[in-house]
Order: C-alpha cells, then sequence, then structure tokens
C-alpha cells in the first residue's frame, strides 16, 4: 500500500451538526495565575479545528482538560456526549481508548523500536487482535505516513520529522474517533512541516476522524483547518474562518500573518 496523499486543505461536511467535543465556560488555573477563562467551544464530526495562540495563551492546557490529565477548576467538558468530570477511572479510560493524542515532542519510548512503540497501545487497547492482525496494523500505519522501512529503527535514530510522523502513526493505529494535536510542527523546517499538514489531512480523509489542533504556526492552520479559534489570554478571541481572520484589520491577529 502506498501513502496516502490528498491535496489542499480537506473540506468538513457543510452538513456536519454531531458535536464530539463540548466545552462550556472552562477555567482552569496554576496558583494565583489564571490560564484559561471562561473558554467555550465545539468540536464537530469530521472537521479539523485549529486553536491559535501565542505561547501561554493556554492552548496545551485546554486538550489536557479534554483528555482530564488537569482537571479544569470550572466548566463542563463533553467527550462523545460523555462529561468528562463525571467519569470514573475505568470509564475515563474507556473515552481515552476513543482519542489518539500526538504530544508536541511525540513521547516515543526510546528503549522500544518503532515496531513496539505502535504495538504497544494496540496490545493495550486491541486486546483480542491476534499477532497476525496486530503486525499488520503496524505495516499498515506506517505506510500511512510514508515510514515503513523504519519499522526496526530506535527513536534515537530518526529525525525530528519522522519522529513527528512515527508518533502520528502510533496515535491512528488504534483507529481513534477524536485526535488531539499538540503543536503537531513545532520544531520542524517548513518543508517538512507541510509534510506533516498534508498527513493530518490524509488521516482525517481515511479515518474520518475529528481534530482537534493546537499550533502557534498559522501554515499549519491554513493547510489543515476547517475552522480556526483563537485564544489570547485563556480567553476566546476570535472564531471563524481563517479566510475571515486574514482580512481583519485588527492588531492582534495581524500579528499572526507578519
Amino acid at each position: 500500500m502506498n501513502p496516502i496523499r490528498t491535496t489542499g486543505n480537506v473540506q468538513a461536511n457543510s452538513k456536519i451538526s454531531e458535536q464530539v467535543i463540548e466545552i462550556i465556560n472552562l477555567r482552569k488555573g496554576f496558583g494565583t495565575e489564571e490560564v484559561l477563562n471562561d473558554v467555550s467551544l465545539q468540536l464537530f464530526k469530521g472537521e479539523n479545528l485549529a486553536v491559535l495562540g501565542k505561547s501561554g495563551s493556554g492552548k496545551s492546557v485546554l486538550i489536557k482538560c479534554v483528555v482530564r490529565l488537569f482537571n479544569p477548576d470550572f466548566g463542563t467538558i463533553k467527550v462523545l456526549g460523555q462529561d468528562v468530570s463525571t467519569l470514573n477511572s475505568h470509564d475515563l479510560g474507556e473515552l481515552r481508548k476513543k482519542i489518539g493524542f500526538l504530544f508536541q515532542s511525540g513521547a516515543l519510548y526510546d528503549s522500544m523500536t518503532v515496531r513496539q512503540n505502535l504495538e504497544f497501545p494496540l496490545r493495550r487497547i486491541k486486546k483480542d487482535f491476534t499477532k497476525k492482525e496486530i503486525n499488520e496494523k503496524v505495516h499498515e500505519a506506517l505506510e500511512n505516513v510514508g515510514l515503513s522501512d523504519a519499522l526496526n529503527k530506535m527513536p534515537s535514530q530518526l529525525s525530528g520529522g519522522m519522529r513527528k510522523r512515527i508518533s502520528l502513526a502510533r496515535t491512528i493505529v488504534v483507529d481513534p474517533m477524536i485526535i488531539l494535536y499538540d503543536e503537531p510542527t513545532t520544531g520542524l523546517d517548513p518543508a517538512t512541516s507541510d509534510e506533516i499538514s498534508s498527513l493530518i489531512n490524509d488521516v482525517q480523509k481515511k479515518y474520518k476522524t475529528s481534530s482537534l489542533i493546537i499550533t502557534h504556526d498559522i501554515e499549519c492552520a491554513r493547510n489543515t483547518a476547517n475552522r480556526v479559534i483563537m485564544l489570547h489570554d485563556g480567553s476566546v478571541y476570535k472564531e471563524g474562518k481563517l479566510s475571515e481572520f486574514e482580512k481583519s484589520s485588527d492588531t492582534l491577529i495581524r500579528s499572526f500573518f507578519k
């Protein structure tokens, strides 16, 4: 199987109405610092939603609240119709199996080969899979990010862009319904950043995922997002299509397009 390739931004279906994530009046602080202040947003089925914001605007804290790595101080977060704050540890674990999380650093296990990194979540989540099925899923995921030849390499043998692609393969290998991308293009050169953005679109098209893309990279948002939300000082500053942002005369918004 050849790597999936699409061109341009994958557009969300205009008839989309089903919410897969709903955040209402979310607040989160650490000590005396308020990081998120009354944030509300919705992610709809099948769309790529980019959350823009400069460093310190609360973007990464937001998605960590979604999977309850952080507990909100106030507000409601519903994922696939379930109120995350009310779930016990078992039910939270079951919900997390439906969510892929691409960490900013990649978070590969340095002591494991690429194959072992991809097998690890499969063995935890797809416990009824045979060895043959696991092997097929691993190979398919690597083919879909164009790195079939990296199967037996260690993370230390991979470039930054390859590590991001392997991390994405590990994310999609368990067929998540939702993917949370934390700064997927940070630290990459422009060409590699474009490759990662293309892969995000490829994944959306093939796996019908709904994705929340945390980024300060306007090109990543331009290449992937069906809709954009901008955070500033922990609050939603603007929401809409990227074309609306690009036409804005607002000084703060224009600072992203310099």
